[in-house]
């Protein structure tokens, strides 16, 4: 990722801070990804998708809250990677990874990883 997105919202709103990896491809988010922040976390993984590399790394240790939608996106994109492509989820928020279990069991694209 060449970019650097953050979104902070006036008010009670959380916002999402997204920051290149040093070292992987990749990115670290903080905040939370919600309806006034789904924009940038679906253009992160859209990005992710057009890239082509084979691991894309989310760092997620700093995002207190996914909802449904964004977990919706991020199927959504592990659905357009070609095989043996695959995004690697390190450290999300709980609710992510049940999210996920529940509703896209199986998704090849999505790898989740709590260390």
């Amino acid at each position: 990722m060449k970019t650097r997105h953050q979104l902070s919202a006036a008010g009670p709103a959380p916002g999402l801070a997204v920051f290149p990896l040093a070292g992987r491809q990749g990115v670290r988010a903080a905040g939370e990804v919600g309806l006034t922040t789904r924009s940038i976390w679906e253009g992160v993984l859209e990005e992710a998708v057009r890239e082509g590399e084979d691991v894309y790394y989310l760092e997620l240790s700093d995002v207190t809250f996914v909802d449904v939608a964004g977990a919706g996106a991020l199927a959504a994109a592990a659905g357009q990677l070609r095989d043996g492509r695959r995004f690697v989820v390190r450290r999300p928020p709980a609710a992510l990874r049940r999210t996920l279990d529940l509703l896209w069991p199986g998704q090849t694209g999505i790898e989740v990883s709590t260390s």
